[in-house]
């Protein structure tokens, strides 16, 4: 008679999914992908996104390997900071965790991959929105700064800087009436929207201007016309980045 042996089968385990984020406490150095990273920063109403968006069809008309991601617009954590805003139930630290859990998976799924597949990427508004306006909000500026630490370094962060009059009156002439969140009602600074916007992007303001010279923002002047801030904003960038990196591959003759 022979004996049988149960054999106990274990499941294997499953490998933890790869991530194209470097690992906590190690930022990746600017040149550790053959992509490049462009970001426009700076107040609401200050001009940034139109800028990158001319800079955009510029590199699109030539044919550029470019790829385009703007602030807070991931699909993962849309629905739940709408909820939020809607009931007004969004502290600082509760809206800022939000708006870095959109950051990472956008960075995870579009801006690391793309960057590691030679492509130029261009940001509206970047991990600095967080420092300024969180900050802004009192969420600790060292706290923030951990929070994105895994965010790669832009090769050239443009900084738009407009005067706080001049950019609330570009946001005031085309908008009907101000957000909640947008006029910073929820720190209590005034019961009128329209001051409480104004000390909210003065603050913000301020926390830009302490970025300058730390994270080296190139300034541009926000109030200058539009075509001649463009033109500054393509030589720069032409001097920086060897944008024919980025051009299409012309395929020779049979």
């Amino acid at each position: 008679m022979t004996e049988t042996q149960d054999v106990v089968q274990k499941t294997p385990r499953a490998e933890p999914a790869k991530s194209t984020l470097p690992q906590p406490g190690k930022p990746v150095p600017s040149r550790a992908y053959p992509g490049a990273l462009i970001v426009v920063e700076g107040t609401d109403g200050s001009g940034k996104s139109t800028q990158l968006y001319l800079l955009k069809r510029w590199l699109e008309i030539g044919g550029y390997r470019l790829h385009f991601t703007e602030w807070n617009s991931s699909p993962l954590v849309k629905s739940a900071t709408r909820r939020g805003k809607q009931r007004r139930l969004l502290t600082p630290t509760t809206f800022s965790l939000l708006h870095a859990a959109d950051f990472a998976d956008r960075c995870e799924r579009q801006i690391m991959p793309l960057l590691q597949g030679d492509y130029l990427v261009l940001a509206d508004r970047y991990i600095y929105t967080a420092f300024a306006r969180d900050a802004a909000r009192g969420c600790p500026p060292r706290w923030l700064r951990n929070l994105y630490r895994f965010a790669p370094v832009p090769d050239i962060t443009f900084y738009f800087r407009a005067p706080l009059d001049v950019a609330v009156h570009r946001i005031l002439s085309g908008r009907p009436k101000l957000k909640y969140y947008e006029a910073g009602m929820d720190l209590g600074m005034s019961y009128d929207r329209l001051e409480s916007f104004r000390l909210f992007q003065a603050r913000i303001l301020e926390e830009y201007d302490k970025m300058v010279d730390t994270d080296n923002f190139v300034v541009l002047d926000g109030t200058l016309p539009v075509n001649k801030l463009q033109k500054q904003m393509r030589d720069i960038v032409a001097s920086k980045i060897e944008l024919k990196r980025f051009a299409p591959h012309l395929q020779e003759p049979e």
